[in-house]
């Protein structure tokens, strides 16, 4: 059985964001090359064997919200897009990203969405300071779970 959820973000973000973060947030969309400096999440341990058989992390880079096309376990298609908003008296960036997820990757990948919570626009904000980015959806189940981002951290399905 796969361990595999429907991760579903539909959100605004606010006009602040700088060319180095626009282009980081391309690139973890998968809409755009990989910057030289990553300051958003800048860690992505993994582990491999060397020639010794000695086992040793290395920095792998890559973007948590990229892929594009045919879903392999949710139904429909994976995507991810970022438009400018042309009505600049709201928020000034819409983002939508359809991905698969494994728990696996919820740390790495709560490190974007946790970015993404501070930058988010007032309409997701809630009266308890949590910030609604969208849901998760086990793979085989029909029930969405709002993700929610509290105090810098998101509430991952259990």
């Amino acid at each position: 059985m796969a361990d595999i959820f429907e991760l579903m973000l539909t959100l605004d973000l606010r006009d602040e964001l700088s060319e180095e973060e626009l282009a980081e947030l391309r690139w973890h969309l998968g809409l755009g090359p990989q910057p030289e400096v990553l300051r958003i999440v800048t860690e992505f341990p993994f582990v491999v064997e060397d020639d010794r058989g000695e086992l040793i992390i290395e920095d792998r880079p890559e973007s948590l919200l990229g892929r594009h096309g045919e879903a392999f376990t949710v139904e429909g298609a994976l995507v991810s897009v970022l438009l400018r908003r042309q009505d600049t008296r709201h928020d000034a960036w819409a983002l939508t990203s359809r991905q698969e997820i494994h728990p696996d990757d919820f740390e790495r990948t709560g490190e974007l969405l946790s970015w993404l919570a501070a930058k988010a626009g007032d309409f997701h904000r809630r009266p308890d300071g949590s910030v609604n980015l969208g849901w998760t959806r086990f793979y085989e189940g029909r029930q969405c779970e709002p993700l929610v981002v509290r105090d810098g951290v998101v509430i991952w399905p259990s």
